[in-house]
């Protein structure tokens, strides 16, 4: 039961990149000062952090405790949630249920991550802890690799041609060029994406996501208070979060994400919208597989039908829905347990007017997509411009 409406007041990112000389609370910080210093003075009561690699790779657990030290702001309520590469998300359903119930009226939520002090080895095996660690990482699976096993089945069974996964990663590095928070804000072509490093076959070194360190933070308030903050905000009007099993031989499809759909489903209906409504939106696309199946399970395409829409134009500026004007996880950049907080942070600077080259015209209605492993944790967000 929703008992208050949830406005986003305010917004702050550092650039996705390898920061050696930056830790986990000098990010965190950078991103929540950004974000207090465009509103007028909230009293934060509670910051929710989303994080998801810490405790191995930075050897801290606590977050929360720490970022409210490094922001003079204890003794406030401030913990960590964890939701694999989802934790952004659910660190946002998280601080969104804390306003919406008068639990807290003004909330912080964040996300932080360092990946890029350690070898690659570790990296791999830290991120592959969103997969199921004894029925798939003992066996020596990893995350590039079960994706691989989708990517395989999905051009299989609809007859996609290779180049159009290695298309979709051309768009994102075009959207991500405008991009000035991304780690990879350069164009590609499909020759470089086709001939780029096998990773797990048929990935290649340009499906996939680069390993970055970032902080984002959005700032929650009542929708009734907002104005007392600030004159331009919007509205979290559809919200939910949604699993499924964590290893995928369990599953009945392989070609569908079961989370996605139910966490859509249920923040459209919340928002009393349509996937016809949405102006923009930020989806999970660690993988360009991952953004195949997430946008025919989101319903922005028909399934198998991902490469027509795609070559039609659907996913660009004036198609159906402008898709990662940031330039996604593929460009921007994926610092784990913040993305879910980038995407929220990047949908409300585009529903406000203020995404400077990225911006969408006249975008009203967004959506953020956010998945941990390969679609056991799905959080989605929709968001409406108020003024």
């Amino acid at each position: 039961m929703i008992l208050r409406r949830v406005a986003v007041i305010s917004y702050g990112m550092t650039k996705v990149d390898k920061h050696w000389n930056k830790s986990l609370r000098s990010l965190f910080g950078e991103a929540a000062l950004n974000a207090i210093n465009k509103v007028k003075n909230p009293k934060i009561d509670a910051i929710i952090v989303g994080n998801m690699c810490a405790s191995d790779l930075s050897d801290q657990n606590n977050i929360g405790a720490i970022v409210a030290d490094e922001l003079g702001l204890t003794p406030i309520t401030a913990y960590r949630v964890e939701a694999a590469c989802g934790s952004g998300g659910a660190a946002l359903l998280t601080g969104f249920s804390l306003v919406s119930s008068g639990v807290y009226d003004v909330v912080m939520v964040g996300g932080v991550e360092k990946l890029t002090d350690n070898i690659g080895k570790m990296i791999s095996f830290s991120l592959g802890k969103a997969a199921d660690a004894e029925y798939e990482l003992f066996y020596g699976a990893t995350f590039a690799s079960l994706n691989a096993l989708l990517m395989n089945r999905y051009m299989y069974v609809y007859k996609t041609p290779r180049e159009a996964f290695a298309d979709f990663a051309v768009l994102m590095h075009k959207n991500g060029a405008k991009n000035p928070y991304a780690q990879l804000p350069f164009e590609i072509n499909r020759e470089i994406a086709l001939n780029s490093e096998y990773i797990a076959d048929p990935i290649r070194l340009y499906d996939c996501a680069p390993i970055g360190d970032g902080a984002a933070v959005i700032i929650l308030c009542s929708l009734e208070e907002a104005s007392k903050y600030t004159d331009s905000f919007v509205e979290i009007i559809g919200i939910s979060g949604a699993s499924d099993t964590i290893n995928i031989a369990s599953r009945d499809d392989l070609l569908s994400l079961k989370a996605t759909v139910t966490a859509a489903n249920n923040a459209y209906k919340m928002a009393k919208v349509t996937p016809k409504d949405i102006d923009v939106a930020e989806i999970h696309d660690t993988f360009t597989i991952t953004a195949a199946i997430s946008l025919e399970d989101l319903g922005f395409c028909e399934r198998g039908k991902f490469d027509k829409f795609l070559y039609e134009g659907a996913f660009e500026p004036g198609g159906i829905v402008a898709i990662n004007p940031s330039g996604g996880l593929k460009s921007r950049g994926h610092p784990v347990g913040a993305t879910g907080v980038y995407q929220a942070a990047e949908i409300t600077m585009q529903l406000l007017g203020e995404a400077g080259k990225m911006q969408i015209p006249n975008a009203e209605i967004g959506l953020t997509h956010n998945m941990g492993g390969v679609g056991s944790s799905v959080y989605v967000s929709i968001m409406k411009r108020v003024k």
